[in-house]
């Protein structure tokens, strides 16, 4: 077989001329003498000329022991000359040697006998200076010795990026015998590393010749499988003393407790952040279902893939609830969150919705003892007690729950409900890390929810008493179409005081009167009712409206330092006549056809509760077809507009007074009532109408 076939069949690229230098004997700087029988130099190569000092024309010819040798030593040259002539034995040794400016140096030497085709004998020496030759002996000596018990993996790669060697240390990372990494590739030899990253930095130092230090890489090795580690690799290349490109030389250093370390630093970092925003982004308002969905707006991505929140119904109720073993517990779902897992929605119980769950359930378990309740890895057979019912647990198998995690809220001691949270996409199991997390997002967020379920209880009794204590009067009374309405306060604030009232009197006469007591509130709510009772009792007495409020004055001075604004104003359709009194309220609207609609010009009068001040009564016209409107503070303050400029958006908006006046109610609340102006609205609209004649038919 021929050398290129040779080379072509250990899978080497098949070479057609001659191979570069090696540099290695560059380096030796290696002499060639050839002496003949007499010792006589008859070959001189330029190293030689370099080692002993003379040229060619100075040595060749001359006898070999006379020129290189010191007369001392110049008998013993000349018998082991003769012995290798003779014997055909070769004679190795380190030899002091004259050079030509009368120096003495040591060379290390290789003789041998040589014969040519006529059989004449001749002797070849081959010499290089032994300090280089001691210099690259320790070298080669240190690096072996340095490779083979180094802990740092090392190995050489050819310039096709293919094991030439590795060191022992590389062996035991990667797990592979060194035979077994011998002509191969990293990706070959360790394919769940990420050997691409590798592969392309060892291309990019082959061709570059610039080094790279620590590069990253991470995978599993057949020395650990079951686990990740982590190697920082530095790179740089190979080249002979000639510059000739040998390949790649890599070192690499297990830096995997460094990388667990920093992966749990970076968890700790988030963990953090994460409870920094939950305090941030949790309890924002009063709201239940809102603090509910700020839970589960924290918890998704970042913990889980699927959030629910969900209480005890007994406890939304406001009553205390403990479960026995085997007790159902009833369950108000108050908010769902998914992240790119919406079909795992339809397995979730919808917000607002009471379910009954069985005390085979995990969430019912999990409020039941009030601990967590984790399910790492969830099997086929786990589904069923995490899943609403059979279908939902087809469903949650489908979409690819793996991991599941319930952790009780607890607030003052009283188990308020659970935070349920699944991974689909998230390929980690729940740990304990993320258990202990999601108990001090719990623990925050029940807080809030105890906040929010209590004021929401509080509220719903102030508004349940409030809305008893307004009036159902009839959209028709004397001679007077009225239409009122009343909004409570946002969730953010109390149910506040705002109140109004038609009362019939004698006469076909009719009393319209809107208040608001400071404050809010079942305080306020009270106080608004006894002011409205007493208001009814009084103006039975068909008292002139001054009057009337100087009674309420001093009721209202007498109720625990209440304080209250009112407008009262008595209409009579006879004299089609309006006279009002204002006791520190805003002032009324009125609107008349063809007439661009006004703000009454009334005293303003004080606050009721504020006594020593006297109270006047105006009279205004209301022909048929003129409407008036009374209202509270509700509809038209808000903190970033003047109040001028409310009030007269008020009156653009009542430029139609052919309007329904159900309808004009509707629109001024819509239009008006700002989402930040958290304050009840009383809303009262009066219309003017002919007076059927008595005996009339339609009277």
């Amino acid at each position: 077989m021929t050398a290129a076939g040779a080379a072509s069949a250990e899978g080497q690229e098949p070479f057609g001329g001659p191979v570069g230098p090696s540099g290695l004997l560059d380096v030796l700087g290696v002499a060639s003498v050839v002496l003949d029988a007499q010792g006589r130099i008859v070959l001189w190569s330029p190293q030689a000329e370099e080692l002993f000092g003379y040229s060619a024309q100075e040595a060749l010819g001359q006898l070999a022991g006379r020129l290189m040798v010191h007369e001392e030593h110049l008998d013993l040259v000349i018998k082991l000359f003769a012995d290798v002539l003779r014997t055909g034995q070769g004679w190795a040794g380190a030899f002091p040697i004259r050079h030509k400016d009368g120096s003495t140096r040591l060379v290390e030497f290789r003789n041998m006998r040589l014969l040519d085709d006529r059989g004449d004998v001749y002797a070849l020496g081959l010499a290089a200076d032994q300090t280089t030759v001691r210099r690259l002996e320790r070298d080669v000596a240190l690096s072996a010795r340095i490779v083979s018990q180094s802990p740092i993996g090392l190995a050489v790669l050819d310039t096709r990026l293919r094991y030439v060697s590795v060191n022992p240390a590389l062996e035991r990372m990667d797990g592979v015998p060194a035979e077994a990494h011998i002509g191969r590739t990293i990706a070959e030899v360790v394919p769940q590393v990420d050997t691409d990253t590798l592969q392309t930095a060892a291309l990019r130092v082959l061709e570059s010749g610039q080094p790279l230090v620590d590069v990253f890489a991470v995978g599993r090795t057949p020395a650990d499988p079951e686990e990740d580690h982590a190697w920082s690799v530095s790179l740089y290349r190979l080249e002979d003393a000639v510059g000739t490109v040998l390949g790649v030389a890599l070192s690499s250093v297990d830096i995997t407790e460094q990388y667990r370390a920093g992966i749990e630093a970076e968890a700790a970092r988030r963990r953090l952040a994460l409870i920094a925003d939950a305090s941030a982004r949790i309890g924002t308002t009063l709201d239940l279902d809102r603090t509910a969905r700020e839970l589960a707006d924290v918890a998704v991505p970042e913990l889980a893939d699927v959030a629910a929140v969900d209480l005890l119904e007994a406890v939304v109720g406001g009553r205390r609830s403990s479960l026995g073993p085997t007790e159902p517990a009833v369950i108000r779902a108050l908010a769902v969150r998914a992240d790119h897992a919406v079909d795992a929605l339809e397995a979730a119980d919808p917000p607002g919705q009471i379910a009954r769950y069985g005390p085979e359930r995990l969430v019912t378990q999990c409020v039941r003892t009030g601990r967590p309740v984790l399910v790492r890895h969830v099997k086929d057979e786990d589904l069923a007690g995490i899943a609403r019912s059979p279908e939902a647990a087809v469903l949650l198998g489908r979409v690819g729950v793996h991991s599941y995690l319930a952790v009780p809220l607890i607030a003052r001691g009283e188990v308020l409900g659970a935070l349920d949270l699944k991974r689909i996409r998230n390929p980690e199991p729940f740990s304990e890390d993320d258990v202990l997390l999601a108990r001090e997002l719990a623990a925050r967020a029940a807080v809030q929810i105890d906040n929010a379920r209590w004021y929401q209880n509080a509220r719903d009794t102030a508004l349940t008493l409030q809305r008893s204590l307004l009036p159902r009067h009839p959209s028709v009374t004397g001679g007077l179409e009225v239409a009122s309405r009343y909004q409570p306060a946002g969730a953010t604030i109390e149910v506040g005081g705002d109140w109004f009232d038609v009362i019939p009197l004698e006469g076909d006469k009719t009393a319209l009167v809107v208040g608001d007591v400071m404050g809010s509130g079942i305080s306020a709510a009270a106080t608004m009712g006894r002011l409205r009772t007493a208001t009814k009792a009084l103006a039975s007495l068909d008292l002139d409206p001054a009057r009337l409020l100087e009674h309420l004055d001093r009721i209202t001075d007498g109720l625990d330092q209440s304080i209250a604004t009112c407008l009262y104003a008595v209409h009579d359709p006879h004299l089609r006549q309006c006279r009002i009194a204002n006791a520190g309220h805003l002032p009324p609207a009125r609107v008349r056809p063809g007439r661009p609609p006004e703000l009454l010009d009334l005293p303003t009068g004080v606050p009721l509760g504020v006594g020593g001040v006297a109270f006047s009564t105006t009279t205004i016209d209301l022909e048929p077809g003129d409407q008036l409107v009374l209202y509270t503070d509700g509809l038209v303050e808000t903190r970033r507009h003047p109040l001028d400029q409310r009030l007269e958006s008020l009156l653009m908006l009542l430029g139609d007074p052919g309007r329904p006046l159900e309808d004009l109610c509707d629109m001024l609340l819509r239009t008006l009532h700002q989402p930040d102006n958290h304050d009840d609205v009383a809303l009262l609209v009066a219309r003017a109408q002919t007076l059927a004649p008595p005996g009339d038919p339609t009277d």
